[in-house]
């Protein structure tokens, strides 16, 4: 038993590792953020946002996510940030995503840039493909969605100052679990 354990949490590290080596470029996850959904909105309504080509997630009752990303203020190229989030709870599989964080105003952006920044487990994200199913998001549980990831009808909005949505990229998980996600960030 211990044995099969061993061998099935190794092959979702490969996964996770291999996931993360497919990451789309920053622009190309951009450009799909903002032809999906209601997430194309917040591009012209938010101070900034922090784009993440590719996360990557696997679990087996413990489970782990991380992605690096940059974070973009009115537009421009500011810093760089990463994405590490744990969870407990019922879950197993692996999965590979792409994520958004949009701040509504400027003090929304310092909060997430003024070094490590954590969403708690009563935050959540929006999934804009219908195969997103559950456990996308800081929450562990996903939202609904329907559609393409071009054609999806979302329901986002801004929670503290802040709104995610997530777009899935390959992989299956399923979870019911208890997770946060923490950010760091360092400038240009």
């Amino acid at each position: 038993m211990k044995k099969r354990s061993f061998v099935f949490l190794s092959g979702l590290v490969l996964l996770l590792w291999g996931a993360i080596s497919w990451a789309d470029s920053y622009s190309d996850t951009e450009s799909l953020f903002r032809k999906a959904g209601e997430s194309a909105w917040f591009f012209g309504h938010s101070y900034g946002y922090a784009v993440f080509p590719t996360i990557g997630k696997g679990g087996l009752v413990v489970g782990a996510a991380h992605g690096d990303g940059r974070v973009y203020a009115r537009g421009k190229y500011v810093g760089d940030t990463s994405m590490t989030q744990v969870s407990v709870g019922l879950q197993a599989g692996g999965q590979a995503y792409s994520q958004i964080v949009f701040f509504q105003d400027a003090r929304a952006f310092k909060e997430f840039t003024k070094g490590n920044f954590e969403f708690g487990a009563d935050a959540s994200a929006v999934a804009i493909t219908a195969a997103a199913g559950a456990g996308v998001g800081t929450t562990g549980a996903s939202a609904s969605a329907s559609g393409s990831k071009h054609e999806a009808a979302t329901a986002g909005k801004y929670y503290k100052g802040m709104a995610v949505f997530t777009i899935v990229k390959g992989g299956a998980m399923y979870q019911a679990a208890v997770a946060g996600q923490k950010f760091s960030y360092k400038p240009r």
